[in-house]
């Protein structure tokens, strides 16, 4: 079997800043601030979660996420304006390299798919919506084993949808959390640096390489396929 790319979704694909317009008409210059701490306890609560086996889906991680960033910044937020945030969460832009990179791994031939912590309807939603669907050969999602990454079963789980053999399977993220989950569980992976001031968690696990970007990515891996 060829190679297979199991794309990240949430900070690899699409841009889970994308809400800081709407944070911004309601908190001004705290919006990033906002933002990166919902963006943290969205993660924290999965991780959580899991440890707990408390599962609940990604969408109720982050609104609990939200709900717990608004108190910490003062409770400043409507539950009109928390809906609505929610609602702009399904409407994320990809960001700007992904088509490009998506076109070319596309036309060469490499089998895509997208794998999140998201549901399946969220993650087609969020696709569909940035015109990025139709690059991918499947959507696999957590929620159909109950687990959040980095558990192991996750990937094994993504092994077992894919038909293929772990030397065969690539993890793409953003996050390093992920990408170290991915070789704890025999994948290959390779890390999206999106910020250059982003260090990798000193703790093991490093990509089978580092890139600053899909395009990137994409000119890598195209030579290497079959």
């Amino acid at each position: 079997m060829a190679m297979v790319l199991a794309f990240d979704v949430y900070g690899t694909l699409i841009d889970t800043h994308g809400v800081r317009t709407e944070l911004e008409e309601a908190l001004g210059d705290e919006a990033l601030n906002f933002s990166q701490r919902w963006r943290d306890k969205q993660l924290e609560y999965s991780f959580r979660r899991g440890l707990m086996g408390a599962y609940e889906d990604f969408g109720r991680c982050t609104r609990e996420a939200l709900e717990y960033t608004d108190r910490a910044f003062g409770g400043r937020l409507s539950e009109t304006r928390k809906e609505h945030l929610m609602a702009t969460y399904a409407r994320l832009p990809a960001f700007p390299d992904v088509a490009e990179a998506l076109d070319a791994l596309h036309r060469s031939g490499v089998t895509c798919v997208a794998f999140s912590n998201g549901t399946r309807a969220a993650v087609k939603g969020l696709l569909e919506q940035a015109s990025i669907l139709g690059y991918f050969d499947d959507i696999v999602s957590v929620d159909e084993v109950k687990r959040f990454k980095p558990d192991p079963a996750v990937y094994a789980h993504l092994r077992v949808r894919l038909e293929s053999a772990a030397a065969e399977t690539w993890l793409i993220s953003s996050n390093s959390f992920d990408v170290i989950g991915a070789k704890h569980a025999g994948l290959r992976a390779a890390w999206i640096r999106r910020h250059a001031e982003s260090p990798y968690d000193p703790w093991g696990g490093d990509p089978d390489f580092t890139v600053s970007d899909l395009v990137s990515l994409a000119e890598r891996l195209i030579g290497t396929n079959g």
